[in-house]
């Protein structure tokens, strides 16, 4: 990563495009120097103001990436962001009020609304800034009316469109493909149920896995206890067997401690399925950025690959250049064979004569 100044900041806004892959890599270098949040943010809002309409929402989604990414880490950046979002939203529907920029942004603030990343109040602000309104759009999702998890912004008045987006709301794909400028772009995470998350950190992840080697399923002492329990506690037909009051309070006893062990390790067995599908999201995740830096490892390899056989091209010119160059240490003596200047005391001498 390297290291932060403004200037490099000011270059890298300038640089940015709207691939999911540009805005990703910016984001992660925003997030790497969270500690200079004040002034990324504040410079991120001043070269917002100055791009052309066309890249503003380029810049919307960037900071849409950065909050949402950098909440594990800590909440500066969110915090930062939530005073000049005001200005931002704003700025983009007076230079880009375009239905299609509109839209755009009305998802991400329905993707706040839902993963609550920021307060209802603050969303209705922006909602204002952005359509000089403050509703936060909402769709019926199965007759019951929930806010709006991925269908597409404007559909309210149109019955059909509405019916339609209900239905697939709820089985929406991880990925939603957003159009800017006319090309189709693949942004916006919009899964219901699990959103991506932030990538764990290797040791998190490790310390899972180790627990989970562990696990109530893998307690076979346990298991065996269960296995041993004496058959007449679980049949019904063994009470009729029950001859007088000490069996009966036997037979108690034997139910209790068998309840006591299944309800102990059932909890254990809940915990250990939630343990997993804890996993199941932290792999998931850390796949996703595994496969963003592969990416970019290959990316960085490529151009580097470039680079050097560049440089290649270059020492294979110099050799062929020297070769065709006189050799000046094999030329004869640079005097060219000339008799030797006279020395200042010769000079002298022959003055003299």
């Amino acid at each position: 990563m390297s290291s932060f100044t403004e200037t490099g900041l000011v270059k890298k806004l300038f640089d940015l495009n709207q691939s999911q892959q540009s805005i990703q890599t910016l984001s992660l270098w925003l997030i790497h120097h969270r500690k200079h949040h004040s002034i990324i943010v504040k410079t991120w809002l001043k070269e917002l103001q100055r791009a052309h309409s066309a890249k503003k929402l380029t810049f919307m989604y960037l900071a849409n990436d950065v909050i949402q990414n950098s909440k594990k880490k800590g909440p500066e950046f969110g915090r930062e962001f939530e005073h000049v979002l005001v200005k931002a939203f704003k700025n983009v529907a007076q230079s880009s009020p375009e239905p299609k920029t509109i839209n755009s942004l009305n998802r991400i603030l329905g993707i706040w609304g839902d993963r609550g990343v920021y307060e209802e109040p603050k969303i209705k602000e922006y909602s204002t800034a952005l359509n000089g309104t403050e509703t936060i759009p909402r769709v019926e999702v199965n007759g019951s009316d929930k806010k709006r998890k991925s269908d597409v912004i404007g559909n309210e008045n149109d019955p059909s469109k509405k019916a339609r987006a209900a239905v697939g709301t709820e089985k929406k794909a991880k990925s939603e493909v957003v159009e800017v400028n006319g090309k189709v772009e693949t942004h916006i995470t919009l899964s219901p149920h699990q959103p991506d998350g932030d990538p764990p950190e290797p040791e998190d992840l490790i310390k899972v896995i180790l627990e989970l080697e562990n696990s109530a399923s893998s307690d076979a002492v346990v298991r065996e206890r269960i296995a041993s329990l004496k058959p007449e506690v679980s049949e019904l037909a063994a009470l009729d067997k029950l001859e007088d009051k000490e069996a009966a309070m036997k037979l108690a006893a034997d139910v209790n401690d068998a309840i006591k062990i299944l309800n102990d390790y059932n909890a254990r067995l809940a915990a250990e399925m939630d343990d997993r599908k804890k996993l199941t999201t932290m792999l998931r995740d850390f796949l996703r950025e595994q496969q963003e830096l592969l990416l970019q490892a290959e990316n960085r390899l490529e151009e580097y690959q470039n680079k050097l056989a560049k440089i290649k091209e270059v020492q294979k010119e110099v050799r062929n250049h020297m070769n065709n160059l006189p050799d000046l240490t094999s030329l004869p003596d640079v005097t060219g064979g000339l008799a030797p200047l006279p020395s200042a005391g010769d000079l002298f001498n022959a003055h003299h004569h």
